[in-house]
């Protein structure tokens, strides 16, 4: 943008050859477009009018039939003039800018919420019933005290049981006797209590059975003596039925 150095006197002249070339040209005033600049009286480096108003007193030139004449972008400096006198209306590219606003702080986004926890395994109830209680010696016939026994220790634990998986029931003998005949009389017992599980309710395809025969004694029955009565006493603990409740919501006692 070109910039223009010219004293009050000038800017009169000026003011005047605008005016004769408006006459010869018989312009229509109102293709006049004047420049608009304001500028602080106390400080301003530019020319300015006498009848201007505080926002617009700048002198400028202006722009006569369009593309023709001046271009109304020009303001009139001073002698005195000097960068730090320069205005943005005037001079924009002596202004200087302000600063561009700080990015927006976006905060960052809150950490996904963690994953609920797995659920707890199906809990696992075992309940040992004493063969003694549940059969006579060397039967697979469930007494009636042993389904009594069946009734309080087993029946009233499923029913605090939500969702049942599974009901394991495993016989055992001692070791009087083959493994063999044992295993089979283990295998009977189980079916036995199987059998009075469904009875009472219990789904047949919830329950499985196991006989393990002699093979696993209680630990700490010790039985050493001769007598065969004796000994059959002796080992009434190895003698039993375990049974076994998985599912949700097992109350162990």
């Amino acid at each position: 943008m070109t910039r223009r150095l010219v004293s009050g006197v000038v800017v009169g002249a000026l003011a005047a050859a605008f005016a004769g070339s408006l006459a010869a040209q018989q312009v229509d005033p109102k293709s006049y477009i004047p420049g608009v600049a304001g500028c602080n009286p106390q400080n301003c480096g530019y020319v300015l009018s006498a009848t201007g108003t505080p926002d617009n007193n700048v002198v400028r030139s202006a722009v006569y039939n369009g593309s023709r004449g001046l271009s109304g972008n020009l303001c009139y400096r001073t002698g005195y003039w000097t960068p730090a006198m320069a205005i943005e209306a005037c001079e924009p590219d002596l202004v200087p800018k302000p600063p561009p606003p700080p990015p927006a702080v976006v905060p960052p986004a809150p950490p996904p919420p963690p994953p609920p926890p797995p659920p707890p395994p199906p809990a696992v109830q075992k309940i040992t019933l004493a063969s003694k209680a549940l059969f006579d010696f060397d039967k697979a016939v469930v007494k009636p005290e042993g389904k009594a026994a069946i009734d309080s220790e087993i029946i009233s634990k499923l029913s605090q049981v939500q969702k049942l998986e599974l009901v394991l029931v495993t016989g055992h003998t001692d070791r009087i006797g083959t493994q063999q005949y044992n295993q089979r009389l283990s295998e009977r017992r189980a079916d036995a209590v199987r059998d009075y599980l469904v009875s009472k309710g219990v789904p047949r395809d919830k329950i499985e059975t196991l006989g393990m025969g002699k093979t696993q004694p209680v630990p700490g029955v010790v039985c050493t003596m001769t007598n065969f009565k004796a000994l059959v006493a002796c080992l009434a603990p190895n003698r039993r039925v375990e049974v076994e409740v998985k599912g949700e919501g097992v109350i162990r006692r």
